[in-house]
């Protein structure tokens, strides 16, 4: 067991050592700037569309969930719509996943858990729906990916 905490120190010191070659000052302005201006995009555009799918999801007694990360600043900001079926047995949540893409602008993502009183496997496939500019989202795209990945759930649950 030495050996091998040995070798995390190790692991760790270069680490360490490159990190410091690196200082955060050292990262990008545009980017900086492209990460603001797409958590406020995801906030304004794809939040109140996912708020809105999460309202009707509830109110056909699903459970359901948004949550936002646009103000952290180690990650890449993102909103989320998790969403579990109810009728048929017990389900999984699933989610699809808007997120900023520095070489994409904005790129969706979903997984999709199917139900594992269905015999399979309980684990969950995820896929990329699609990418779009951070300029360029609009309620409508955003509403689009939505209604597919909750078809997708209901298909698979």
């Amino acid at each position: 067991m030495g050996s091998t905490f040995d070798k995390l120190r190790a692991l760790l010191q270069a680490y360490g050592e490159r990190a410091a070659k690196h200082s955060p000052a050292a990262s990008k302005p545009q980017d900086e700037a492209d990460r603001r201006m797409c958590g406020e995009r995801l906030r304004s555009v794809a939040r109140p569309v996912l708020e809105a799918f999460m309202a009707e999801l509830k109110s056909a007694g699903h459970e359901a969930a948004v949550r936002e990360h646009t103000d952290r600043d180690d990650a890449y900001p993102s909103v989320a719509l998790s969403f579990t079926p109810r009728g048929g047995g017990p389900a999984l949540a699933s989610a699809v996943i808007f997120r900023y893409d520095p070489r994409h602008g904005i790129a969706v993502q979903r997984e999709v858990k199917q139900a594992p009183w269905k015999g399979r496997p309980p684990t969950g496939s995820g896929d990329r729906l699609g990418n779009i500019g951070i300029t360029a989202i609009s309620a409508a795209w955003v509403e689009t990916k939505t209604l597919s990945f909750i078809e997708a759930v209901l298909k698979a649950n």
